[in-house]
């Protein structure tokens, strides 16, 4: 009866916190910085407003340095959650459970993500910090859960296959990207996941998830006595090693590419863009703004007016560039019905050449800046916020008063060195398309 009161109250009081959350302040947020013996970069903000701290860990072991293995930093990152050489993935997450902590893993292009958010009383954060530990050290990669994510993975490519949006994503990265990294599926590929063993996982984690590869965030109600210390048992917990070398760069598409893919769908899946703008690029700030005109600002942006309000050729369509850790992509997304694809292909084209050979004009410009800086502090809501983009900093080397000066950098920005920008950064005559709709002639 008292554990099941003592259950209920971790979960009430968690649950709470998480409401509570929402309605803090948005304050400046003071990024403290060091790196541990093991060579794992740590940043560390204090927020000592509610008993809870969230753990970022975050690796250079995402899909594109998969190798010849397509799908292997997704599984590496899924076996992490099948247990230790202790516990099987059940109790692992009973463990965590039983003191109200979340835990995580995931994997991206870039980068590979563990995670922890557990509450500071001491007992329940030293059970769900120790946890968290044991996985890092002893990873078990059990046969049976390996085997079991495998056709997990195999049965979801078979359902990408029917999903237009997934289809072209994966045909968009592949025409972009061609032999580079970043141009293979995260989710691998049927002969890969095939070949692949665990001990091809057990490899890649001992490699990539070393502390040395990697960066810690940690943001919450611990003082950087007990940050240091809790960076330090995690440091330990990890393999050794140093970071891996850099991905290759992506140079500036010279030709532009089509593809029409046939599909049995009433809607077209229109994809557009180029690789263009690396995470650290000064052009940052200045295409953010000039995105935000063009298609990533709403109702107001000029893709949304002349695509659906002028034409009705689609209920919503929007644009973004993709910073990477190399050139991430700009793309603009669509559905439009399959008899206006070649309209909508056409008006997409126009306003992105007019859009790139005129630039941003300076009401737009203005509109776009207060767009973006009065939304900044909705990225700054919470503790899970925040230690994402601190762990977005660590992982890509960006200073230290990236937050601080954000709305100062924003505010910054002229319009003529916006408009000279975007014409560096992007080539409207090269973009790649992919149209997934419709069938064939």
């Amino acid at each position: 009866m008292l554990h099941a009161i003592k259950k209920l109250s971790r979960h009430s009081l968690f649950a709470g916190l998480v409401l509570a959350l929402l309605a803090i302040p948005v304050q400046a947020v003071e990024i403290e910085r060091w790196e541990t013996d093991e060579g794992l970069r740590v940043l560390y903000v204090e927020a000592p407003d509610l008993p809870m701290v969230d753990l970022r860990l975050t690796f250079d072991g995402g899909a594109a340095r998969d190798g010849d293995l397509p799908g292997l930093a997704m599984m590496t990152s899924r076996s992490l959650r099948h247990g230790t050489e202790e516990m099987d993935a059940s109790e692992l997450a009973e463990r965590f459970e039983s003191v109200g902590a979340r835990f995580g893993t995931s994997s991206l292009r870039d980068m590979a993500i563990v995670s922890l958010r557990t509450l500071t009383e001491p007992d329940w954060m030293e059970t769900a910090v120790g946890t968290l530990t044991d996985v890092l050290s002893a990873p078990a990669f059990p046969e049976g859960d390996f085997e079991r994510s495998r056709r997990q993975a195999l049965q979801s490519l078979q359902r990408e296959r029917q999903e237009p949006s997934s289809v072209g994503t994966r045909r968009f990265y592949e025409l972009m990207y061609e032999d580079h990294p970043y141009g293979s599926w995260p989710g691998g590929e049927v002969d890969t996941l095939e070949a692949m063993t665990r001990d091809d996982a057990r490899d890649f984690f001992e490699r990539h998830y070393a502390a040395g590869n990697g960066a810690l965030a940690i943001t919450g109600g611990v003082s950087r006595e007990q940050a240091e210390e809790l960076a330090a048992r995690i440091s330990a917990a990890l393999p050794r090693g140093d970071a891996v070398d850099p991905l290759p760069p992506v140079p500036m598409r010279e030709e532009p590419v089509e593809e029409r893919i046939a599909f049995p769908s009433e809607q077209a899946h229109i994809f557009m863009g180029a690789p263009a703008l690396r995470r650290g690029d000064e052009a940052h700030f200045a295409l953010t703004l000039a995105n935000h005109a063009l298609g990533g600002g709403g109702f107001t942006s000029r893709l949304f007016q002349e695509v659906r309000s002028a034409r009705g050729l689609a209920y919503s369509v929007h644009s973004r560039f993709q910073p990477m850790a190399v050139e991430g992509p700009f793309v603009i997304n669509m559905q439009t019905g399959v008899d206006q694809t070649d309209d909508a292909v056409a008006v997409l084209r126009e306003q992105v050449l007019r859009w790139h050979a005129e630039g941003v004009d300076p009401e737009e410009m203005e509109a776009s800046r207060e767009n973006v800086i009065n939304s900044f502090p909705l990225s700054l809501a919470s503790n899970s916020d925040i230690v994402s983009l601190l762990g977005m900093i660590g992982f890509y080397g960006l200073s230290d008063d990236y937050l601080e000066r954000y709305v100062e950098r924003m505010q910054a920005v002229e319009l003529e060195t916006m408009n000279t920008q975007l014409a560096d950064r992007l080539n409207p005559e090269a973009l790649v398309t992919v149209i997934v709709g419709g069938q064939e002639d």
